[in-house]
């Protein structure tokens, strides 16, 4: 049985690292290429299996060259795809991304691929029913919807990344126990112009149990209803900034999984976050748990 399951984006990505991001019409050298699976939800479960949760993703794979690629990838890392298949005759989502070194930035040009909906079988909603906690992103929307109710009569939670505006939202969020926007999407989302006060408005309209909004180089904040605390950005030298959110996420999900409380699980996971920014690939990059625990002691925190 798996601890976390997930609905959501699976990503084939291929990496180009460059020195700088070059100008239009010309030819630059690249410093490396480098494929890697990517996707909110897919590379959370990715993280979480590698920080030690039994993990299953619940979603099809196209037949192409990218469902190869990331069916492998999922077993690389020991996320279960047993609750998955192969369709044949589809395009896997897929997406190029330059990495400029001088600036540490990321640029992302991405094809959805044409995979249809998942359709939730008796098997995909018992494996839901049994997790302790569903992780979903907003992709795949009607089958993240039809799945974040299952929850409602067991004792699993569910975590909504909410990365982007996707049109249709609104029908997700009600049922987040653990809703974690970006910083973009919270204040787009509700029309304020501080996350303290879109943490608010998230909170008093869809009652999760905490809204914790993410805001990047600066940490973020968490918000239980009662009060707002803010929680830091661990330092790292950045490499490789893709998939820190998704890897933040996953990180969550597992402290949660551990019975730590909301802003322990935010210390964690930036940890973890910080770390997989130091190496390329958002699910290579992503540490162990004996390399968090050790990151975070070094910079004054403790477990």
């Amino acid at each position: 049985m798996a601890l976390i399951v997930g609905i959501g984006a699976n990503v084939y990505d291929t990496l180009i690292t460059l020195k700088s991001y070059p100008s239009e019409d010309t030819k630059t050298k690249c410093a490396g290429v480098q494929r890697s699976g990517g996707g909110p939800v897919a590379t959370g479960l990715v993280a979480a299996a590698k920080l030690g949760a039994p993990c299953a993703y619940l979603v099809e794979f196209a037949d192409d060259e990218g469902g190869a690629f990331l069916k492998a990838d999922f077993a690389r890392f020991g996320v279960s795809t047993a609750y998955s298949s192969t369709l044949p005759g589809y395009t896997s989502f897929s997406s190029v991304i330059w990495l400029a070194s001088d600036k540490a930035t990321r640029t992302v040009v991405f094809d959805k691929g044409d995979l249809p909906g998942t359709a939730l079988d008796e098997k995909r909603k018992t494996a839901i029913a049994e997790a302790e906690l569903l992780m979903v992103d907003g992709n795949d929307l009607d089958a993240a919807v039809e799945a974040a109710k299952i929850p409602k009569a067991s004792r699993t939670k569910v975590l909504y990344d909410a990365g982007g505006l996707y049109d249709g939202v609104e029908r997700l969020l009600p049922f987040a126990d653990y809703l974690i926007p970006s910083e973009e999407f919270a204040l787009g989302f509700t029309g304020e112009t501080t996350a303290e006060d879109a943490a608010k408005v998230l909170f008093a309209k869809f009652s999760p149990e905490v809204v914790v909004i993410t805001q990047g180089k600066r940490g973020g904040i968490v918000f239980d209803g009662k009060t707002v605390r803010t929680y830091p950005a661990l330092p790292a030298t950045v490499v490789d900034s893709n998939g820190a959110g998704d890897v933040f996420h996953g990180a969550f999900a597992f402290a949660v999984t551990r019975a730590y409380d909301p802003y322990r699980a935010c210390v964690f996971a930036s940890a973890t976050s910080a770390l997989k920014c130091e190496k390329i690939g958002a699910r290579d990059g992503a540490p162990d748990f004996a390399a968090v625990k050790k990151f975070l002691e070094e910079n004054g925190y403790e477990l």
